[in-house]
């Protein structure tokens, strides 16, 4: 086996080691690194195909990310104990690692290329996303595929005293108020163009504003950018080290040879643009897109018509011809941006569309937003559920479950399209997770709100930025939901064109700006914190001025949105939907957990069925976590008052009437309820009205209410109950003997009547009743009765004067007529 060469060096700042290695494992691919950060590890393979595909008119790449359950110790948890489809995880890393990488491949490099990031190792406290991004530049680097890198990436944390932290582990990350991910390569002159940009607020970062950090505005960010510059000149830095080290033992990395492919030759351009630009130049100025999609095509068709068709200088060539068009189209957009200020559909750089916000817009939702901005109109529905409906997660990282979910859906219609619609797609996850980022950290903690939230964006209509017009409906969604937000939370999505030596930001873009542009970022937040941002740049780095006035810009929107969005709802209602559940939270001691759910669950889906409430029951290894919803909030607090009843019951007051139900019956009585949590013994005995009662069935039915009184209360608090004076039970015939006080007259008649008894045991019930058995001077008398109440009595409490042994014969008798039951019920 081959030796690995290995390259490290520490994080400056930490104490943590980043390293690359190659030449030990996956030998065959054209590139392949394995990248370290703690006990973290990716490898990464980058490998191309040799020609590209003919017709091929875009650049294919993919970047797969393949979680390891074993990484982390673990055996996937699906039916067939395999990993299986990406996780939300995974797809997201493929996003964060493609957007760097791609601009970083040479215009007209067409052949399919391929890079996966095989996770086969998870510390639980560093993250192997930015760690990924590292390791696929540095493959790479290694293959002699055609790449304009190294490009670096680092992950910094701000925390709660104000400084950047690199590299953070998931705890600090969680403790931190905001986390930006940066990626770039350096330039000739050393300094770091910024190419990728991800950034967001955490779960607490409101919580840790109001204790005092300093929040994340856009002075803050940009100082977060520049400072991250230090971290990716480090990984820039490894990884030329690591090409170096290569070169050193096996010689030069040959490049790889590829033809490059054009769109379109140059003399096509130099022939469409006189034929197409008068026409062009008017429908580069249509306002609405469907109209200008429209125009722009009619010209496309006619450059072709006249330069494609029979015997014409082009004839077969009607896709360069197109291309040449969609060529021209931006060249004629950025110009008229940059010369004469105006952009597509006629505004200024800083100008907004039309805004409209609208809330409550389906009744039986828990909460609707509806937000449009120029063609752009996004609807978003949540719905509100009991923490039982937490997404469970089985990923590399310490997350279990996740109590807030964003789905963001996209289909061809909102385009005026056809086309694949089901599940979503890695953009539509992308997107999700950006509005899911800008929203979390304005939600309330789950200690005084825990429902279990999920938002979903219905996208109606495209027109640049679904994204950000996701995160507005939303944060109207939520507040017309009740769901008390720290505050309202707008997005928009900015772009940047540079031409003729000259900066010009755009608010609000287009579809079509977006496409055109040279640079698109999305600033989502409150109106005075940033909570998420999104950056993407293709071209060398962005100065620092003109990045802080592009922040600045997008604020202005941002504040302008949410006066738009404030003047239809400004604060969240005061309660949940009505249709939504109402949820509460207690908390009881964990040695009562047992008593609140009950043998079998029997108390508490008992409490279910009778309050018709949702309840859970959960701990947290202090306490018990009793969480109760319901629609109607009468039943929240029925089941409220009941479980705290269990908890801690109410003691019944002696000699008190109280009308209980019959929650169980034995041989030897029945227990009734008569308070929350507080059951009380009637004795058999007890039951008759001074007749025997052979068998409580025949007076008593489970969930029959009857009137008791209090006749006793024991030392340990357990109840002795005596019917009341409605009490009147119907004997059936044959279920009785005689009255009680006749019992001691008839003595040991009674004893050779045994009835059913002595038949079972083959006896003759007409047989002679047998003689007492003699004395015998200094025998010791043994009572079995007397010994098995004092067992009973021991287990179950006094159970009343009846349940005393007596002196008399016919007490015995009378005991040992019910002995043979209770025999049988032990």
């Amino acid at each position: 086996m081959a030796d690995a060469i290995r390259v490290s060096a520490p994080v400056s700042g930490t104490d943590k080691t980043l390293s690359f290695e190659t030449g030990k494992l996956a030998q065959q691919s054209m590139g392949a690194v394995v990248a370290s950060l703690g006990k973290t590890t990716v490898l990464a393979t980058a490998n191309a195909a040799k020609e590209a595909r003919p017709g091929a008119d875009f650049f294919p790449l993919t970047i797969d990310v393949e979680e390891r359950a074993y990484a982390a110790g673990k055996i996937p948890g699906s039916f067939f104990r395999r990993e299986g489809r990406p996780t939300e995880d995974a797809i997201l890393t493929c996003r964060l690692t493609d957007r760097p990488l791609r601009p970083a491949f040479p215009d007209g490099f067409r052949n399919e290329t391929q890079v996966v990031l095989t996770i086969i190792g998870a510390d639980m406290e560093n993250p192997h996303d930015v760690l990924s991004i590292n390791a696929a530049s540095a493959s790479l680097m290694l293959s002699g595929i055609p790449f304009d890198g190294p490009i670096g990436a680092v992950r910094v944390a701000y925390s709660q005293s104000g400084e950047w932290i690199p590299h953070p582990s998931y705890e600090e990350g969680a403790n931190s108020t905001f986390e930006l991910v940066v990626a770039g390569r350096q330039l000739d002159n050393g300094d770091v163009a910024i190419m990728m940009v991800e950034a967001g607020g955490t779960t607490k970062s409101f919580d840790y504003y109001a204790d005092g950090a300093p929040k994340v505005d856009e002075a803050a960010l940009a100082g977060g950018l520049e400072t991250s510059k230090t971290w990716i000149k480090e990984s820039i830095a490894l990884q030329k080290e690591l090409v170096a080290a290569v070169v050193a033992v096996k010689g030069p990395i040959v490049p790889m040879e590829y033809s490059v492919t054009v769109d379109y030759a140059p003399e096509v351009f130099a022939a469409v643009e006189p034929i197409a630009t008068p026409e062009l130049s008017k429908a580069v100025a249509i306002a609405l897109k469907a109209d200008r999609n429209a125009a722009t095509d009619a010209v496309a068709a006619d450059a072709v018509a006249k330069l494609c068709g029979e015997g014409a200088e082009f004839a077969g060539r009607e896709r360069e011809v197109k291309e040449a068009v969609r060529s021209l189209t931006k060249k004629l957009v950025r110009k008229r941006i940059v010369e004469e200020g105006k952009r597509i559909d006629g505004r200024g750089p800083r100008d907004l569309r039309p805004l409209s916000s609208e809330v409550g817009v389906l009744p039986t939702a828990h909460g609707t937003g509806l937000f449009q901005r120029g063609e752009t109109q996004v609807m978003n529905v949540v719905t509100m559920a009991m923490p039982r409906m937490n997404q469970l997660l089985d990923t590399l990282g310490p997350e279990t479950n996740k109590y807030f979910l964003f789905h963001y859906n996209m289909a061809p219609w909102a385009n005026g399209e056809t086309g694949r619609v089901g599940s979503p797609k890695r953009r539509e996850i992308g997107h999700g997770a950006l509005a899911a980022r800008a929203l979390l950290p304005v939600l309330p903690g789950l200690d005084n709100f825990n429902y279990t939230l999920r938002l979903v964006a219905e996208v109606l209509a495209s027109n640049g930025s679904t994204s950000m017009a996701s995160v507005c409906s939303g944060s109207l969604a939520l507040m017309d939901a009740g769901v008390p937000v720290r505050a309202a939370v707008a997005g928009i999505a900015m772009g940047l064109v540079y031409a003729e030596g000259k900066y010009t930001t755009l608010t609000d873009i287009l579809g079509a700006e977006d496409a055109f542009g040279d640079m698109d970022f999305k600033v989502a937040g409150t109106s005075d914190a940033i909570t998420a941002l999104q950056l993407d740049t293709k071209i060398d780095g962005i100065p620092a001025d003109v990045l802080a006035a592009a922040l600045d810009q997008a604020k202005e929107a941002r504040t302008e949105i949410l006066a738009n969005m404030n003047a239809c709802l400004a604060a969240p209602r005061d309660e949940v939907s009505a249709t939504a559940p109402k949820i509460i939270t207690i908390h009881i001691p964990m040695d009562k957990i047992g008593e609140v759910i009950g043998p079998k669950g029997k108390v508490i889906n008992t409490l279910t069925q009778e309050t018709g409430a949702d309840i859970a029951v959960d701990d947290d290894g202090a306490q018990g976590i009793v969480t109760i919803g319901a629609v109607e909030a009468w039943r929240m607090e029925d089941a409220k008052a009941r479980i705290l009843a269990i908890v801690s019951p109410p003691m019944a007051e002696l000699g008190g009437t109280y009308q209980g139900r019959v929650v169980n019956i034995t041989k030897f009585g029945a227990f009734v309820n008569i308070l929350p949590g507080r059951d009380g013994l009637v004795h058999i005995s007890k039951l008759g009205k001074g007749k025997r009662i052979n068998n409580v069935e025949d007076v008593l039915t489970l969930g029959q209410e009857i009137e008791v009184i209090v006749e006793e209360i024991d030392e340990k608090g357990k109840v002795s109950l005596t019917p009341g004076e409605s009490w009147d039970p119907v004997i059936p015939e044959g279920a009785s003997s005689a009255p009680a006080r006749e019992r001691s007259d008839r003595g040991d008649r009674d004893r050779g009547d045994r009835g059913g008894r002595d038949r079972d045991r083959g006896g003759d019930r007409d047989r002679a009743p047998r003689a007492a058995a003699p004395a015998v001077d200094g025998a010791v008398a043994v009572s079995f009765d007397d010994a098995f109440d004092a067992e009973l009595a021991g287990e179950l409490g006094d159970l009343g004067p009846g349940g005393e042994s007596g002196g008399n014969a016919g007490e015995r008798t009378d005991r040992g007529g019910d002995r043979g039951g209770r025999r049988r019920h032990r």
